[in-house]
């Protein structure tokens, strides 16, 4: 496969020369009519011998000196084509070059910009390209090692007490399986929830959408968790009275608002509460998780969605880190979103699941026509 620099100055070398050519022939021609012309008209001064002597020895120099300009403007068209070509390829040389050490997995440099718009833009969108991949193997790589992390620790307990229990340091007890079994679930969990979260970031969650009522999931979610509010001194206030009509998938929704209302009782102190409100304005239906707890500070904010993220008032308490990931993926696969605010550390949190509203299941009218 011939190099485009070689193109290039085959294109050149070809232009030039196609122009002199026509210039010697085109040339060649008018000079000896026009010459032949001129000394026609002076035939009578001169006389006929003379003139035509002349006439010959224009019509004989002329195809050399031609010849001779020719081969001089096709030395200087090939040095200007060589030279050019070296010009255009020499960027594309050098953002080659910084593309293939990018496919060897150097992402952190610098493309080269050349002066030319066009290149210089695909220089930059290179150095963009070569950024994303670098903050994605970034991604990756913590990934991989923390939910290494997540799995040590069941597994430790698992090999721990099946080792106790084969070297017969401990007594084969109910107990003793419940703990075997609890931290299975545990490693069961992650991987169901690693799963939503893949599936979920490459758009291929299964959604089997229908006719709900946003309020009535709400009241649901927070009856299942009732309990474990009332055991950690934690109130529950729920206003969900008007039904909210959606359409969702009922399950994915209830997962939301399970992780969402887990994610304020791991940060609410006893004494504390957690706050519900559902409503809908505009076409967008809203569940507004409303916590006294530990608030969050401007840096957490960005990062209280990303995978494993567990702030500093979560760290040693129960969970993954990836409960607020899952929530906000699994809202705009629906077509909304799940957004945090805080006043600030100490001065609770808001979280706000919005979704579309749908048609009334009970009415068969939509309020976002009414809005």
């Amino acid at each position: 496969m011939r190099s485009l620099r070689s193109r290039l100055l085959a294109s050149h070398l070809a232009v030039a020369l196609t122009g002199t050519l026509v210039a010697v022939v085109i040339g060649g021609a008018l000079t000896s009519t026009l010459v032949g012309r001129q000394l026609g008209m002076m035939r009578g001064a001169m006389g006929g011998g003379q003139a035509q002597a002349a006439q010959d020895a224009v019509r004989s120099v002329l195809p050399v000196a031609l010849a001779w300009g020719a081969v001089a403007a096709a030395a200087v068209a090939a040095a200007l084509a060589l030279l050019l070509s070296r010009r255009i390829v020499a960027p594309l040389a050098a953002i080659q070059e910084a593309s293939h050490r990018i496919a060897r997995g150097d992402y952190r440099q610098e493309v080269p910009r050349p002066h030319d718009a066009e290149l210089a833009a695909v220089a930059a969108d290179l150095e963009e390209l070569a950024e994303r991949l670098a903050r994605s193997e970034e991604t990756r790589a913590r990934l991989i090692d923390e939910v290494a992390h997540e799995m040590r620790t069941p597994l430790t307990t698992i090999r721990g007490t099946m080792e106790a229990l084969a070297d017969q340091v401990i007594e084969p007890s109910p107990e003793a399986y419940e703990r075997v079994a609890a931290e299975a679930s545990r490693l069961e969990r992650l991987a169901q929830d690693l799963s939503t979260l893949s599936r979920a970031d490459e758009h291929a969650v299964e959604l089997r959408t229908a006719p709900e009522d946003l309020a009535a999931l709400a009241r649901d979610a927070a009856t299942h968790l009732e309990p474990q509010f009332d055991h950690a001194g934690v109130a529950l206030e729920v206003g969900a009275g008007s039904p909210v009509p959606v359409v969702v998938d009922r399950d994915r929704i209830t997962q939301i608002l399970l992780n969402l209302l887990g994610n304020a009782l791991t940060h609410t102190p006893a004494g504390g509460s957690v706050t519900v409100a559902v409503g809908a304005a505009r076409g967008v239906a809203t569940v507004r998780v409303v916590d006294t707890g530990a608030g969050l500070t401007a840096d957490e904010l960005d990062r209280v969605f990303d995978r494993f993220y567990r702030g500093p008032a979560a760290r040693g308490a129960a969970g993954r880190g990836i409960g607020l990931t899952i929530a906000r993926s699994l809202a705009r696969a629906h077509g909304g979103d799940v957004t945090a605010s805080s006043p600030g550390p100490g001065a609770g949190a808001t979280f706000v699941l919005s979704l579309p509203t749908g048609p009334d299941p009970l009415r068969g009218h939509d309020p976002a026509r009414e809005a």
